[in-house]
């Protein structure tokens, strides 16, 4: 397929029109591709447009609203954030150190709590009854600890200062 002198003016008139590439190429046919479409585009020096072409769908998404500034306290009136401790967990008994189960021995209703290195040969499970789950209700304990509640209210001034620096990185 050549340039004709009919089809490069077609071409000029439509890039002019703010058309696509794409969109060019599809009105010019005969297996005209997008890239050919530049490529004569930039050997024309068509660089400029009237319009420039509007995607099919927008490439951002739009802005959220500005948000209304916080009102500052004065510093005396802020009353101090409660503090969360987790408490450590639960100590495991001195039964671990002698597991009952190896891989072999292990049934389905046996803790499977590892204990000790899985290369060495001393290697076992915990092997004591688990009624539900995987491990048994001590082993449980340790392994199913309970997400630290978040306290409602505002935020502390080390999280708005780090929040505020966010916007700068």
């Amino acid at each position: 397929m050549g340039w004709t002198e009919e089809r490069v003016e077609v071409l000029k008139k439509l890039w002019l029109d703010g058309f696509s590439a794409s969109q060019i190429a599809k009105q010019l046919g005969d297996g005209l591709t997008r890239n050919a479409v530049i490529g004569k585009v930039h050997r024309l020096g068509l660089s400029g447009r009237a319009a420039p072409s509007q995607p099919q769908r927008p490439a951002f998404k739009a802005s959220r609203p500005a948000r209304p500034a916080a009102a500052v306290q004065p510093a005396a009136v802020r009353r101090p954030e409660p503090t969360i401790t987790i408490p450590p967990p639960p100590a495991v008994s001195a039964c671990e150190e002698t597991g009952s189960a190896t891989v072999l021995t292990l049934g389905s209703h046996m803790c499977k709590w590892p204990i000790g290195d899985p290369s060495s040969d001393s290697f076992s499970f915990c092997g004591r009854a688990s009624n539900e789950g995987p491990y048994c209700v001590q082993h449980a304990r340790v392994a199913y600890q309970a997400a630290p509640r978040k306290v409602s209210g505002k935020r502390s001034e080390s999280s708005e200062l780090v929040r505020s620096l966010r916007r700068y990185m």
